[in-house]
């Protein structure tokens, strides 16, 4: 995978030990956001990273996530801020509206501020696929957004700021 001639390789680690991590979780479909909210601490505390160094923030839905992510980034003391919400598809187009503008804004937050953002956001067609991916088969979009929290968090340590 590695050319050879490479002197220097920057990978993150999945270690949360001494990392602080922002969350921001939409209040709108509550049952299925409180378990990616469990599963993503979860991760961090299994992971070595300490209940005390999370900070949670909660908006009216996931349209707003950006806004507080923004706020989170601008205080500065988070290593990686993780969103969580879940839009499911009505009979109206308005997830698909909710879920581009909710993503673009996280990518260019990301970007703008140099800390990683990660997208714990679940969108579904119906509510048996976000039953599937809040923890159940499809496993749990909170879990994988912490980890890649982690991941980044200790590359750009890796890399240096």
């Amino acid at each position: 995978m590695i050319d050879k001639g490479v002197t220097k390789v920057f990978e993150g680690v999945l270690e949360a030990k001494g990392l602080k991590f922002g969350i921001v979780c939409a209040r709108f479909n509550e049952f299925f956001v409180s378990k990616l909210l469990s599963g993503a601490v979860d991760c961090i505390t299994r992971h070595g990273g300490k209940a005390d160094d999370i900070a949670v923030a909660y908006v009216p839905g996931s349209y707003e996530i950006p806004f507080a992510v923004k706020k989170m980034l601008q205080l500065k003391k988070f290593d990686a801020v993780i969103a969580l919400g879940v839009v499911i598809q009505g009979a109206t187009p308005h997830a698909s509206y909710i879920n581009n503008e909710v993503a673009k804004g996280l990518a260019q937050l990301s970007l703008e501020f140099g800390t990683p953002v990660t997208y714990g956001m679940i969108t579904a067609e119906n509510l048996d696929q976000a039953i599937e991916r809040s923890g159940t088969k499809q496993g749990n979009k909170g879990v994988d957004a912490a980890m890649a929290a982690i991941e980044m968090a200790n590359l750009t340590r890796a890399i240096g700021k």
